[in-house]
This record gives C-alpha cells, sequence and structure tokens, in this order.
C-alpha cells in the first residue's frame, strides 16, 4: 500500500511539471538594470574611474601560473630565463581563467608560430615594456585604471597608463588618415550599450604579456554595458583577415572604484626606460 501511495505521488509530480514549467514561462521576465542617465538624460552615465579584477594583462587566454613572463628550457621543465630570474616571483604570471570566448585565439598557422616567438622573447618584443602606447583593447585590461569624461555630447577615455587618451568620436569622419597606436575610435548608442568601432591601429601594439599579437588590418568592435550599480560588461568583437582565421570575442567585467582613490595617478613611463632603451648611447655606459 505505502509503495503504491508513493508511486502515485511520483506520477502526481510528473505530471506536474510541465504545468509548473508553463507557469514559470508565462511569469513577466525581470526587468533588465537601468543605469543612471547621464549628461544628455537619454543613455547610461559612464563617468567615472574603472579597472579590471582579472589577469587578463598577463595573457588574455585561460592559463595556468608560470615561473616567468619569459623562460628557457632547463633539466626538466622551463624555468626563468637569465634575464629575469633575479626577480623571482615579482616576475612570475598569476593563473587566470582567460577571457577569450572559447579559451582559444583562432590564430593562422603562421600567426601562431610569431605569437610563440613573440612570448619566448617577451622582454625585447613586448611593447609595454618601453612603454609605447597600450592599444585597443588591451588598454581596458590593464593592471592601472582608467577614466571616461563623458559630457552631453562628447566622451573621452583617459589611461594611467602611459597618459594614452582616446578621443571617443560621434561623428564618422571617415577613414583614419594615418594608423596610430589608440587607433581612431567611432561610437553610437544600441540602447544602454555604447558600441565603439576602432580602426586604424598599428601591428605593433599586442593584447597581453604573452605574445598574443595582431595585424594593421585589425578592427575592434567595443561593447559596452551597464549591468550593475558599479559594473560595466565589455566585450570586444576582433576582427584580422591577415591573423586569425575566423573574428572571435573577449569579454570581461570592469568595476567602478569608489572613494577618495577614485582617481588616476600619473604613471608617465617613457621616462622610466630611458635607461634601457638609450643607455648604451652613453658616452660611458652603466655596467
Amino acid at each position: 500500500m505505502i509503495r503504491f501511495v508513493a508511486a502515485l505521488a511520483v506520477v502526481g509530480l510528473v505530471a506536474a511539471a510541465p504545468a509548473a514549467a508553463q507557469a514559470q514561462a508565462r511569469k513577466p521576465a525581470a526587468a533588465a538594470y537601468k543605469a543612471p542617465r547621464g549628461p544628455d538624460g537619454k543613455h547610461p552615465d559612464l563617468n567615472g574611474v574603472w579597472q579590471v579584477m582579472n589577469s587578463a594583462g598577463w595573457d588574455i587566454e585561460p592559463h595556468a601560473a608560470r615561473a616567468a613572463l619569459q623562460l628557457r628550457p632547463g633539466p626538466f621543465v622551463p624555468v626563468p630565463a637569465k634575464a629575469v630570474v633575479a626577480l623571482g616571483a615579482v616576475g612570475a604570471v598569476p593563473a587566470g581563467l582567460g577571457i577569450v570566448e572559447g579559451g582559444e585565439i583562432p590564430y593562422t598557422a603562421d600567426a601562431r608560430k610569431a605569437r610563440d616567438e613573440n612570448r619566448a622573447n617577451y622582454l625585447d618584443r613586448d611593447p609595454e615594456v618601453k612603454c609605447y602606447l597600450p592599444g585597443v583593447p588591451r588598454a581596458n585590461y590593464m593592471h592601472l585604471p582608467f577614466q571616461i569624461f563623458q559630457s552631453e555630447k562628447s566622451m573621452i577615455i583617459a589611461y594611467e597608463y602611459a597618459g594614452a587618451v582616446r578621443n571617443i568620436l560621434f561623428t564618422d569622419p571617415g577613414p583614419s588618415p594615418v594608423d596610430s597606436w589608440m587607433g581612431q575610435s567611432v561610437a553610437k548608442w544600441d540602447g544602454d550599450t555604447l558600441v565603439i568601432t576602432v580602426t586604424g591601429m598599428n601591428d605593433r601594439t599586442w593584447f597581453d604579456r604573452a605574445g598574443n599579437h595582431h595585424s594593421d588590418q585589425m578592427t575592434v568592435v567595443e561593447r559596452w554595458t551597464p549591468t550593475g550599480p558599479g559594473v560595466v560588461r565589455y566585450e570586444a568583437t576582433i576582427t584580422d583577415p591577415d591573423t586569425f582565421t575566423r573574428p572571435w570575442k573577449m569579454s570581461f567585467n570592469l568595476y567602478k572604484r569608489l572613494g577618495d582613490d577614485a582617481r588616476l595617478n600619473q604613471f608617465k613611463c617613457v621616462e622610466f626606460v630611458e635607461e634601457l632603451m638609450y643607455g648604451d648611447l652613453r658616452k660611458e655606459p652603466l655596467k
């Protein structure tokens, strides 16, 4: 008898499941987050100092922690290259889940080989080491913050690293007359999402400290969407047929800094690398 009653209960639950699912489907969807309006009264307010909380600046693909940014073969496993071994744990790479959707960048065979060569020669090749401008999208997930200045009709993004600046244009001036480190950024609003198309970048910037690179044919389409108080979801679609077999996408969260430290400090690092770049030109080079 007990088994019979239990069986009836199970049958009742099974029969009720579709009805419950239908009832749930009929419930209105939760309202999407509505960000505070900006100076124009129409679009989200993106003003403020923003920063990531991930390790994409070291490597945008998923990666385990490793001993150094530049390695050499060791007796059993790779060990830090001679030029960085003295940095110890300070020069190590923290683990990261990556920001590349699907996990792996779809390089062509030649481009992947070039990436591996970049990684093996990190100190000599990474433009960040020499304080060159970071380019887009790299500037948005470096370890230093950036600030968005949004007015009724204009917007600029100022980065703490190297004093880099992007002027966000809302009227398309046509193709960029010359390639540059930060490219040309042309924006429009798609509802509450700011969409920025970046073109006219040179081929000298990297995506990270792991040698991931691109050509001067790259186009980046960014999407900046407020998803909660003090949170913006950043997405970037990368198209570069000279380097990748197909377009690919990265995504991560940006967080708004609050309090007295919600400001940019100065990190104009050109003067910090003068010895690295020009020290050999001294009459008597330092030893």
